[in-house]
């Protein structure tokens, strides 16, 4: 059994003013006991494709990737960053994931691969990803000493073709940063989460955006870590803050053991 926290953050344009509002929560969350800390999508980075492409780093490098090793070595977690900005070697940038260990090393990245190209009503109306991130191509299942976990970002939860593919490929916590806009997020966000729960058996530990930002967006946060029966057992509804709760593995082997969906599927048979 492993203390998950979530980080809820209200990130802007500025990634050292983000850095500093990550800083405190973590240091919290480290006194709590949490020894995994998953933040929200941009956490870093929230702002304009300028402000993208100003302060993309390549992977492994770059001053912010170089404080979030330090920080996490310095408190001794495993930290989930939702996202921030890759610039590949192509010059093509990325909305990507990065999961330091509590030695400061990046095991993972996980590049988005839904682009939220939407029209939403609300005051920014139009979101158009794809005009400043290219999509990624992989799927990502990590080993830790908490478990497997499948990496997600916020708009990829509409697709549970790809949770599906996370649970076949072992995962037994799936996380999912997000910075889902307040409309969207009203109507469908907790529906969602607790149904890739439930389809999956997986733990999910979504971290969230909330309030205004920049360019009229305004986040619905409701950051929330969701049991593998679909229980909502932690959530920060509005404002910025943290939760934890113990994710306990065996309560997961227990609801596959009593209801083994994945061995039922009979998915050949729906494509005749």
């Amino acid at each position: 059994m492993a203390k998950v926290g979530v980080v809820q953050m209200n990130s802007g344009a500025d990634p050292e003013a983000n850095l500093r509002q990550l800083k405190k929560k973590l240091k919290g969350l480290q006194l709590q006991g949490a020894k995994l800390v998953v933040t929200p999508e941009n956490c870093l980075v929230f702002g304009s494709r300028e402000d993208y492409q100003r302060h993309a780093e390549l992977l492994g490098e770059g001053p912010l990737q170089e404080a979030l090793s330090a920080l996490t070595r310095q408190l001794g977690i495993w930290l989930l960053i939702g996202s921030m900005p890759i610039r590949q070697t192509d010059g093509a940038i990325t909305t990507t994931a990065l999961l330091f260990d509590d030695e400061g090393q990046c095991q993972a990245s996980y590049d988005k691969l839904h682009m939220f190209d939407v029209e939403v009503e609300d005051q920014h109306h139009s979101y158009r990803e794809s005009d400043t991130f290219q999509p990624g191509r992989e799927i990502k299942v990590v080993p830790t000493p908490f478990g497997n976990i499948g990496l997600s970002i916020c708009y990829d939860i509409r697709f549970p073709q790809l949770y599906t593919a996370l649970r076949e490929q072992g995962a037994d916590i799936i996380v999912v940063p997000a910075a889902f806009t307040k409309v969207t997020g009203k109507a469908h966000w907790d529906v969602l989460l607790r149904a890739r729960a439930v389809e999956t058996q997986c733990w999910i530990v979504a971290a969230a955006q909330w309030g205004e930002h920049n360019e009229g967006r305004e986040t619905w946060g409701h950051s929330m870590i969701i049991d593998p029966w679909g229980q909502v057992v932690a959530c920060q509804q509005q404002g910025t803050g943290v939760l934890t709760a113990d994710l306990d593995l065996n309560l997961s082997q227990t609801i596959r053991t009593n209801m083994p969906v994945l061995k039922h599927a009979r998915l050949g048979v729906h494509q005749r």
